[in-house]
């Protein structure tokens, strides 16, 4: 059995607080990464993007029938609140990047994108797709670690991530 039945044989409350927990959990990897990196979000920022991704998705879809009506009625529509999430999530983003010493030198971009990254795992996770939430993880994982070491080894890249 695994997570994914285990958390639909759950009351809905309960499955909403596990997916919340496990979108977290990732979100924590990665703001991990971004903390020893010693960049301005980091483990609790992440783990409360991701987190708060997953409870806003996870909460749009039982708010319509929990006032009675139909998704009809209402035009109710799960892209729009994945869009706010979006938008919230760039607006946190934009916070992190600073320019310094000129017009060249931008800081933050790395951890924004990342931000942005572990909401979208946050909604991967809501929607049920625990194998690909902890897959893209293991890749962004692997792209912020990864390609920092080959631009040391090698010699390219910008100094300032």
């Amino acid at each position: 059995m695994d997570i994914a039945q285990i958390a639909s044989s759950l009351p809905l409350e309960l499955k909403i607080l596990l997916y919340v927990v496990i979108s977290m959990l990732l979100g924590a990897a990665v703001g991990l990464d971004r903390e020893l990196a010693d960049k301005p979000a980091g483990i609790r920022t992440h783990m409360l993007v991701a987190g708060s991704a997953t409870l806003l998705v996870c909460l749009g879809k039982i708010m319509v029938p929990s006032f009675g009506l139909s998704d009809a009625a209402l035009g109710s529509d799960p892209l729009r609140i994945i869009g706010a999430i979006i938008t919230g999530v760039s607006f946190l983003g934009a916070g992190t990047i600073i320019r310094s010493g000129g017009e060249d030198r931008v800081k933050g971009l790395t951890t924004a994108a990342a931000l942005l990254f572990v909401a979208s795992v946050g909604i991967c996770v809501a929607l049920s797709k625990l194998f690909l939430a902890v897959g893209v993880t293991v890749i962004a994982l692997a792209t912020l670690r990864g390609v920092v070491y080959l631009e040391k080894k090698f010699g390219f890249g910008r100094k300032e991530f």
